[in-house]
């Protein structure tokens, strides 16, 4: 299928599509943004997407006006030129287009930017590998923003040296993955770091732990180590496009593998939970 992109309402191919050269985007990566998975025409876990999406504008104090119902009505428009039965939506509020000066404009106009994608899913069999990188990320990672340059660097150092994602740490202490949330299973519950200004509010974790909860599987918050992830039961992967992924190798070291009846329990929950919403079976 062709890239769908819209701008402020208008919808044509994405590689045609224009912004303003003046977009705070543009300059300073003034902006925040979410993904969505969508199946056959159904986006998952919208709302829970939309929230986070409403509140890491807040957070940035970027007025974004446009109401909840509006935006899924737009979001519609768009999904609807989409043929692909898997497919990434993509969202855009920038705090608008103005002067470069580094000082908020005055009475800017936020600007809206999608795009609809084909997206090949990961197989539900895939395992991953990571590489420790210390987490050189600002304190602002509860944003959703476009500031996204630590993420870069460790997703290609992490690549060109022949593993799936970076596992990031400050000081020992495991934040995320850098595009991927990083959780733990470990005797017989699942193990996730606290949501502070370090780490982001995934979605697919947020899934997880309520169907965790749906299901009696006991759920520990706390901060962890690389060193107390590597001695986990099990290791998983997660976000919106890779749902779970389980992890069998960091810096070298084998990993995981010890309690893979409860790391497919929740892989088969989430599972069900995507086929719940979407009516599709992955």
């Amino acid at each position: 299928m062709k890239t769908t992109g819209y701008f402020n309402g208008e919808i044509g191919e994405l590689s045609e599509m224009k912004i303003p050269l003046c977009d705070r985007s543009v300059f300073y990566g003034d902006a925040i943004y979410d993904a969505v998975l969508v199946l056959k025409g159904t986006p998952f876990a919208l709302d829970l997407h939309l929230d986070r999406l409403y509140n890491s504008c807040k957070l940035a104090e970027i007025a974004f006006t446009m109401d909840r119902e509006e935006l899924k009505k737009e979001i519609a428009r768009l999904i609807s030129y989409c043929d692909s039965d898997a497919a990434m939506l993509y969202l855009q509020v920038t705090r608008g287009a103005a002067p470069r000066k580094h000082e908020y404009p005055e009475n800017a106009t936020p600007n809206l930017i999608m795009f609809i994608s084909a997206q090949k899913l990961a197989p539900k069999d895939k395992r991953a590998s990571l590489m420790s990188i210390e987490d050189l990320r600002f304190q602002y990672c509860n944003i959703k923003t476009t500031n996204l340059m630590p993420n870069v660097f460790a997703a290609q150092k992490a690549t060109a040296n022949g593993y799936t994602e970076a596992l990031l740490n400050r000081k020992g202490r495991v934040t995320e993955a850098a595009h991927s949330s990083i959780l733990m299973l470990k005797n017989g519950a699942l193990v996730v770091p606290p949501l502070d200004e370090l780490i982001l509010p995934s979605i697919t974790r947020a899934v997880i732990i309520k169907l965790c909860e749906e299901n009696s599987i006991p759920v520990t918050v706390k901060e962890f180590t690389t060193d107390e992830l590597k001695a986990a039961d099990e290791i998983i992967l997660c976000s919106t496009t890779k749902n779970i992924l389980y992890v069998y190798n960091i810096d070298g070291e084998d990993v995981g593998g010890k309690d893979r009846a409860l790391a497919e329990k929740l892989q088969g929950l989430l599972l069900d939970e995507v086929a719940r919403q979407t009516g599709v079976r992955l």
